[in-house]
C-alpha cells in the first residue's frame, strides 16, 4: 500500500518504530538507536526523523523527539503510569489518550497539578466509562491555530479545580481563557483519537471526520468550527 502523504517505506518503518518504542517503554529511540534497530545509515534514519517532523507526525526539540502525540519525552505537566510503564501525557488530551492506545496498559492513573492554585488532581482512566470528577478542561488555542506552535498549544491543554482557579490563571498570566468543557468530554474526545496510530500504515482523519469527532465527543463547537 502507498504510504499517505508522499512518506517512503522507510520514513515509515521509522515512524511505527518510534512509536511502538514509546508505547513499550515510554521513551523516544534516539537517532543512532533508529539507525541502529532498522539496519539503516545514521544520515537515513536522521532524514526520517526530519520528514516524519515535517508532515507533524513527531516534534523536535534540539534534533530530537520531544513529541510524537499522545507520547512526549518531558514534562508536559501530566503523568501516566500504567501497570508496567510509565509515560509523558504531551497534554490532558493526550494523557487520557494513552490508556485507549496502548494495549498492554488499558488503565492507567494520569495525575497533573491545577496551574491555577497547584493543587494536585487524578484520575483512573480506562476505556470503559469516563472517570469521575467536576474539574474543568481548558483548551487555550483552537483547532485552527493548533500547529502554530504545537508546543505552546500543547502546554496549554490543561486541567482546572474549578471556573474560580482558571479565571485567577487567566489574570495571573495574561491569558484569555479559550475552550472549556469537562472530563467526560475529555475522556471522548481522547478515546478514539490516535486509533491505528502504532499500525501501519497509519492515515490521519480527513477535516470533516475530525469535526465529526469533536461534535460527538460534545467538545464546544467554538474549539473546532
Amino acid at each position: 500500500m502507498t504510504m499517505p502523504e508522499n512518506m517512503s517505506d522507510v520514513d515509515e518503518r521509522v515512524r511505527v518504530h518510534v512509536y511502538q518504542t514509546l508505547a513499550a517503554t515510554g521513551r523516544a529511540p534516539g537517532r543512532d538507536d533508529i539507525a541502529r534497530d532498522l539496519t539503516l545509515s545514521p544520515a537515513r534514519a536522521g532524514a526520517a526523523i526530519n520528514t516524519l517532523a515535517a508532515g507533524r507526525h513527531l516534534v523536535l526539540r534540539d534534533g530530537e523527539i520531544l513529541l510524537a502525540h499522545p507520547f512526549a519525552t518531558a514534562n508536559f505537566g501530566f503523568s501516566v503510569m500504567g501497570r508496567s510503564t510509565l509515560y509523558w501525557g504531551g497534554c490532558a488530551w493526550d494523557a487520557f489518550a494513552i490508556p485507549h492506545l496502548v494495549d498492554r496498559e488499558p488503565r492507567a492513573l494520569i495525575a497533573t497539578e491545577c496551574p491555577g492554585c497547584a493543587r494536585p488532581m487524578a484520575w483512573i482512566v480506562d476505556r470503559a466509562a469516563p472517570p469521575p470528577g467536576d474539574e474543568v478542561v481548558h483548551f487555550l488555542v483552537p483547532a485552527a491555530r493548533a500547529w502554530d506552535d504545537v508546543i505552546h498549544t500543547c502546554t496549554h491543554q490543561r486541567v482546572f479545580c474549578d471556573h474560580d482557579c482558571l479565571r485567577s490563571w487567566s489574570r495571573s498570566s495574561g491569558l484569555p481563557i479559550g475552550t472549556t468543557f469537562g472530563i467526560d468530554v475529555l475522556w471522548r474526545l481522547a478515546s478514539r483519537w490516535y486509533e491505528g496510530r502504532l499500525d501501519s500504515p497509519y492515515v490521519r482523519r480527513e477535516p470533516a471526520e475530525a469535526r465529526r469527532h469533536f461534535a460527538e465527543a460534545g467538545l464546544p463547537p467554538g474549539y473546532w468550527s
